[in-house]
């Protein structure tokens, strides 16, 4: 876990929330419509509520003065090999470039650490540049997929380890 954290800006607050919470249901939709704008097509926005609760998951929302303008979650992914999963992390364009992401992002890292998940995993679109440099400045290395059946054309996947490991761990981790 990290001895610093980024701070949030003023006026912003993350808080966590179930993925039927209307405010994540209205960026989650927000998400898929500019997927689709971006691709012509998108994973379904809805989300497994079971999967980011509490002892599973979390997921977050974050709030300028009080409204919506981002989310997040994290999820068990592989719990025999301490892999998370970093899914649906988005900002409306209001709230990007401010510390808001890397402040998400920090939070689900550190809430997947203590958990004792070593490392995270996750995906993004060749086409959504501003995501690929964002995960590369955070620490992420890109990885083969680890979802059957994407397309290597569009999706890339990315791994970051979450907290200091021996090598057998990373070896065992790199075999799969």
């Amino acid at each position: 876990m990290r001895n610093s954290h980024t701070a949030l800006p003023d006026g912003f607050a993350l808080l966590e929330r179930g993925v039927r919470h209307p405010d994540a249901a209205l960026l989650l939709r927000n998400f898929y419509q500019e997927q689709v704008g971006r691709y012509g097509f998108a994973e379904p926005a809805a989300l497994d509520p079971a999967a980011f609760a509490a002892p599973n998951g979390i997921f977050l929302v974050a709030y300028r003065q009080g409204g919506p303008v981002g989310c997040g979650g994290c999820r068990w992914y592989e719990r025999e090999t301490g892999t998370v999963e970093i899914k649906k992390t988005f900002l409306l364009p209001e709230a990007r470039s401010l510390g808001v992401g890397r402040a998400m992002l920090e939070r689900l890292e550190d809430q997947a650490a203590r958990w004792g998940a070593r490392r995270a995993v996750l995906e993004t679109g060749v086409r959504n540049t501003a995501a690929l440099a964002f995960f590369a400045e955070n620490g992420y290395q890109p990885i083969d997929a680890y979802v059957p059946g994407r397309d290597p054309a569009i999706n890339r996947a990315f791994m970051k380890w979450l907290s200091p490991v021996s090598e057998s761990v990373v070896e065992q981790v790199s075999a799969r």
